[in-house]
């Protein structure tokens, strides 16, 4: 079941104001002195044309162009200036269907200069797209481009109509042909290309291309929806370890998903439990900060809690020193990279990395998620480069390195929702 709904129940992301569509090429205009090689009847009539459209008059300048249209003696030369005054009127007035036919009328007289084409094409390839004429507005976008138009937007553009045409197996192909070439040259692909993945991946029912496009937004262009989205599938998918529960919620912690009074329950006791008191004191005490513990029916069980957590934490002030000499001596790996992990969480760094680090050099049940845990730890200390680095380690399939991955993500663009 696809969980994210791309731009909340189906706005559509549209490139027109960035494009520009209202582009009006330059041959366009008149001037006086062009008025010399006009037919006189037609000059007489686009001059006063041109008259009305200073005066922002553009519906009274398209009547007095069609009285030039109609004019006895028009040779081609007139029709040029006719459709090149009557295009700038009808843009000026918004009347697209117009413009249209003007700028085709003008591509087809062999009068436009080869370098000015390009802009008479993705005029019109703009204007059939603002009709929602997207047959014809692929046909003028593809034009534009197989004739060496450079704008980026304009593929954009073309993959977007792809997609509101109903051809997401063509959006599909080209945006992940775009994706593996951003990939090697480490440019992020726009969001709006990276939605129109997702949404088109949604429709096709192809989780993994669905969940790639999330990932690459997460990581580009983090977002509150996105995050909840990758988190909850993330959990739910096949073949996931339910010991990383927890690391599930340290990540929804930190990037604000984190946000009920059952959260925080059960966050903090699932750290107690893991043996880390101290970060399941600084969990609660963030929640009676965000006034999700302490009030209400229950505020009295997490008073509890909190005394637990606190006086487990004094507890292991005593207790880690010994436990740290048996579980060196029986050779304990798993125990010794424990007492690391909830050293580090105390903020004893140097002497938490030690361990840790000590513990991965013999032999774990879980190394994967031990380096998860490192990572975790080095993020804690705030030491970017040295997380990073143990995140990259982690190859578990249990979600260990789906975790660790998210986890590069907030690390080099930290988001708190």
């Amino acid at each position: 079941m696809f969980g994210f709904r791309l731009a909340r129940a189906g706005r559509t992301y549209l490139l027109m104001a960035a494009i520009g569509f209202t582009f009006v090429p330059p041959l366009l205009g008149l001037n006086p002195l062009a008025h010399a090689a006009l037919s006189p009847e037609v000059g007489k009539h686009l001059q006063a044309a041109q008259e009305s459209m200073k005066k922002g008059k553009f519906k009274e300048a398209l009547a007095q162009i069609a009285d030039a249209d109609r004019a006895p003696g028009k040779n081609a030369g007139d029709s040029f200036v006719i459709e090149g005054l009557r295009a700038s009127a009808a843009t000026s007035l918004g009347d697209k269907a117009t413009a249209i036919r003007s700028y085709e009328a003008l591509l087809a007289s062999g009068k436009v200069p080869a370098d000015a084409q390009s802009n008479y094409i993705k005029a019109i390839a703009g204007n059939y797209y603002s009709l929602k004429d997207y047959p014809k507005a692929i046909t003028w976008i593809s034009r534009y481009l197989k004739e060496g138009g450079n704008d980026p937007q304009m593929r954009a553009l073309l993959t977007q109509t792809q997609f509101l045409s109903g051809n997401c197996d063509q959006v599909m192909k080209e945006i992940q042909g775009e994706l593996r070439a951003s990939d090697k040259s480490g440019r992020a692909l726009s969001e709006e290309q990276l939605q129109l993945l997702a949404n088109c991946a949604n429709k096709q029912k192809d989780t993994a291309t669905y969940v790639t496009a999330i990932e690459k937004l997460v990581f580009s262009y983090p977002k509150k929806d996105y995050w909840a989205d990758l988190l909850n599938r993330v959990a739910n998918k096949p073949g996931f370890s339910p010991r990383l529960q927890l690391d599930v919620m340290r990540l929804k912690l930190s990037v604000g998903q984190l946000n009920s009074t059952a959260n925080f329950m059960e966050m903090s006791q699932l750290s107690l439990q893991a043996g880390a008191p101290a970060e399941a004191v600084r969990i609660i005490e963030a929640g009676y900060k965000s006034n999700l513990l302490g009030t209400g029916a229950e505020a009295e069980r997490h008073k509890r809690l909190r005394d637990l957590a606190t006086k487990t934490l004094a507890e292991d002030a005593q207790r880690l020193p010994k436990a740290e000499a048996e579980a060196i001596k029986a050779k304990d790996f798993d125990a010794l990279f424990s007492i690391g992990f909830a050293l580090v969480q105390a903020g004893q760094n140097d002497k938490g990395f030690a361990l840790m680090n000590q513990a991965l050099a013999g032999t774990m049940k879980r190394p994967d998620e031990a380096k998860l845990h490192l990572g975790l730890a080095y993020a804690l200390a705030g030491k970017k480069a040295d997380a990073i680095k143990a995140f990259k380690s982690v190859q578990g399939n249990d979600g260990s390195a789906d975790l660790a991955r998210y986890w590069i993500g907030q690390t080099n663009r930290p988001f708190s929702g």
